[in-house]
């Protein structure tokens, strides 16, 4: 099985790399920046799970190939996703499976309008991971996990290859028959974890540590929790209680990814996790005011940056 991933950042580049450690047949579609980068210095893993560097396959938009790839794994950020869909579509055929690794579930609908129901299964990770100055993947976390399965729930043939592709590798795949409700529980966990830490700017320890922390996150996730019941999201009746004791139970000085981007003045997913939620709240007439606040928080931001 021939194996595309778009993009070699923090998550594209930690998967795909220990994919290329078992010997995988790997390419990354990058930037021209970063293919020069990673062919000067070779895609460089350091890992409490063991460091690696591999000389990578690597394509650019520019390059004239006609192959087509078995599955293509989205790793780009969502406002990189209209460009990814384009940048793609050349190498697709029609058994071709796409693999989105994207927060959110906004992006999923996106893909497939463009690619056809059957083309698009459904994916999520979790894993703590950057990139340094010299573009190096640092991975300092106990969880290194990536969770894919198809949107029926079924088992299928494709599946069960992609078992086959993924076994042995120094990462934890998990094929899943409940991937949908998975990919809403990682986006109520997500949006209020990046939510939180965005607003207060500070790591989840200091805010949990305070009563009026640890509410005000109870409070959102309840807020969350109610827009995607009234939605029809598929979340457990338990899951506010159970993401309070996992997000109580984080390292101290954690950051959310969103966070981090808002240090470095880089973009965010503002639209994409705290807005889609928000349009259907407002849509529902369901009063939001934390996740409100965040979001408008996030806007001037962008509004700032810009």
């Amino acid at each position: 099985m021939n194996v595309l991933i778009v993009g070699a950042g923090a998550i594209g580049g930690y998967f795909g790399g220990r994919l290329l450690e078992k010997g995988r047949d790997v390419t990354f579609l990058v930037r021209e920046s970063r293919k020069a980068s990673l062919e000067k210095n070779g895609l460089k893993i350091v890992s409490n799970h063991g460091n690696s560097v591999q000389k990578p396959k690597l394509i650019t938009t520019s390059n004239q190939t006609e192959e087509t790839y078995d599955l293509i794994i989205l790793s780009t950020k969502s406002y990189h996703l209209e460009q990814a869909i384009k940048d793609i579509q050349r190498f697709t055929n029609e058994n071709t499976m796409i693999l989105p690794l994207l927060n959110g579930i906004a992006h999923i609908d996106r893909l497939t309008e463009s690619f056809g129901d059957d083309a698009v299964i459904g994916g999520l990770c979790f894993i703590e991971t950057t990139l340094d100055d010299n573009g190096t993947i640092i991975q300092k976390s106990p969880i290194h996990h990536l969770v894919y399965g198809e949107l029926t729930g079924k088992i299928t043939p494709r599946i069960k290859a992609l078992q086959s592709l993924f076994e042995g590798a120094n990462a934890f795949f998990e094929p899943s028959e409940t991937i949908k409700q998975d990919m809403w529980q990682k986006y109520l966990f997500i949006t209020t974890l990046s939510g939180i830490t965005s607003l207060m700017e500070s790591p989840v320890g200091p805010i949990m540590e305070i009563t009026n922390g640890r509410k005000t996150v109870e409070s959102l996730l309840n807020e969350i929790a109610t827009v995607m019941y009234k939605i029809g999201a598929p979340i457990e009746d338990t899951i506010v209680n159970d993401l309070v004791g996992k997000i109580g139970s984080m390292s101290y000085d954690m950051k959310s990814s969103m966070q981090r981007d808002m240090e470095k003045s880089l973009p965010l997913e503002a639209d994409h996790l705290q807005g889609y939620l928000l349009y259907h709240a407002h849509k529902q007439n369901i009063p939001v005011p934390i996740l409100e606040t965040i979001y408008t928080k996030l806007k001037l931001y962008e509004n700032n940056r810009t």
